[in-house]
């Protein structure tokens, strides 16, 4: 072949190669920007936080398109078709934005996202059954209980928090009266702790793949007092230290984490579990992070210095059945209660006194009588002489009081037809809840195991069906 035509064939592809290229950018740049699935998860994961129903930082709502579009005190968020006149994108853009407070500014393919979509036209195309825009003026409307997921007594033992659809419900810890309904932007809620002295309460939960969320109350006010939004999908396994200044939890994505309450701001990061971490809590002296995960592993981290110390666990393949769901620090010791898929309860001291053997599970104390299915939750009582656990199974679920020191039952809990998800000892010891699929709270006596109310914990409103 002559080098010249060769020379002009070779100029001939480049050519075509940058023009297809170009036709490609161009099909890139004209490509459909989606509200529901590009616009959406921006919102939500870096700006609904502050701009709730009940957290309205400058009367703005993000919580679904009609409210974005209407904007706060400032006017309407976007002009559709002008993205340079449109609020949203004065303040996410430039040097120093104002927004999102607080926080790292957007990146710019996500003010790129935001832009495009405002100047293809702005338009809405969430699907209507996904359309959401529950408050605590137009909270949710149930036509059958929810599944119950999570449920903590207050220190006092007068408040028995329940875990609901976008809320957590407030009743009398008898079961008498519902006495308040915390609507946040989370539709699930994974984990409900009161603070030690019973002021606040945390959850931890959020919307899966789309974010993950730390909320903190103030119980007498039933105000939201913070957001925190935290990585893409739901967040599991809230636990305070004993003076309330931290909280820890774990994310589907296997991290640990521990945060100040005062501001949000994160003062460990664990990253050595290799599965979602399903629940936390700190050591008897606060200054370690014991966790639990999907990995068949319970982990020791240091709180100041964030270091992975050890696997509290047996580390041999195939010493522990399947995935760890639930942990809880003894009251007076430094000891933890776990649960998880082979359905026995176990008590493990937290620090290891010997060197670690291949094969060995050392820091094991005791285990106790299987329960039916996997075990969900678990809860010591205040002195730690007892505990309750929850388990569940495909058909049924149940829930037992065990005694500390002994490996035998010492009450079980009937009347369950569904699985338990979640349980709570009250604190000052005379009464038992359990909850779960069935979507009704069960409380028992404590000392007998008696059945003593059941209830479901919202407000049902019957299902009426379609005509035509």
């Amino acid at each position: 072949m002559p080098v010249r035509f060769f020379v002009a064939l070779t100029l001939l592809i480049s050519s075509t190669v940058q023009v297809a290229r170009g036709a490609d950018d161009a099909r890139a740049t004209e490509e459909k920007v989606s509200y529901y699935r590009h616009v959406r998860p921006i919102l939500q994961r870096h700006c609904s936080g502050c701009h709730q129903p009940a957290k309205l930082g400058g009367n703005l709502q993000l919580i679904s398109f009609d409210l974005f579009q209407k904007g706060g005190d400032t006017g309407p968020s976007f002009v559709a078709g002008n993205p340079d006149e449109s609020l949203i994108v004065k303040n996410i853009s430039g040097e120093k934005p104002s927004m999102p407070l607080n926080a790292d500014p957007l990146s710019k393919k996500q003010i790129d996202t935001i832009r495009n979509w405002i100047a293809q036209g702005a338009t809405d195309d969430t699907p209507a059954a996904a359309k959401d825009d529950v408050s605590t003026t137009k909270p949710p409307v149930y036509s059958t209980g929810p599944v119950i997921t999570a449920l903590a007594y207050s220190p006092d033992s007068s408040l028995l928090a329940v875990s609901g659809y976008h809320e957590v419900l407030l009743h009398k810890a008898d079961g008498s009266e519902l006495v308040g309904r915390l609507v946040g932007r989370s539709p699930k809620i994974n984990s409900i702790r009161f603070s030690p002295d019973g002021t606040k309460i945390a959850t931890a939960g959020g919307a899966p793949s789309l974010f993950g969320e730390i909320q903190f109350w103030d119980v007498a006010k039933k105000e939201l007092l913070r957001s925190d939004t935290i990585g893409i999908d739901t967040l599991y396994g809230a636990s305070f230290n004993d003076d309330g200044t931290l909280l820890s939890f774990g994310t589907f994505d296997n991290r640990v984490r521990a945060i100040q309450v005062s501001d949000g701001k994160q003062v460990m990061a664990m990253d050595a579990h290799s599965d979602l971490v399903y629940g936390t809590t700190f050591s008897l002296k606060n200054d370690h992070v014991i966790s639990v995960s999907r990995d068949m592993s319970m982990k020791l981290t240091e709180l100041k210095t964030s270091q992975f110390i050890d696997n509290i666990t047996s580390i041999t393949p195939g010493a522990l059945k399947g995935g760890l769901m639930a942990v809880q620090r003894h009251p007076k010791e430094e000891q933890v209660l776990i649960g998880g898929a082979d359905g026995e309860p176990k008590l493990y001291k937290i620090f290891r006194t010997q060197a670690r053997q291949i094969g060995d599970d050392f820091n094991r104390l005791r285990g106790y009588t299987k329960m039916p299915g996997r075990v969900v939750s678990l809860q010591f009582n205040a002195d730690g002489t007892k505990f309750v656990v929850g388990s569940s199974n495909a058909t049924t679920g149940a829930a037992r009081i065990y005694k500390t020191d002994t490996d035998a039952t010492l009450l079980e809990l009937a009347g369950h037809k569904a699985g338990v998800f979640a349980v709570a000892f009250r604190p000052d010891g005379k009464q038992v809840a359990t909850g779960g699929l069935d979507g009704v709270v069960r409380l028992f006596d404590a000392e007998t195991g008696a059945l003593v109310r059941e209830f479901v914990p919202v407000p049902i409103t019957p299902a009426v069906a379609a005509t035509n």
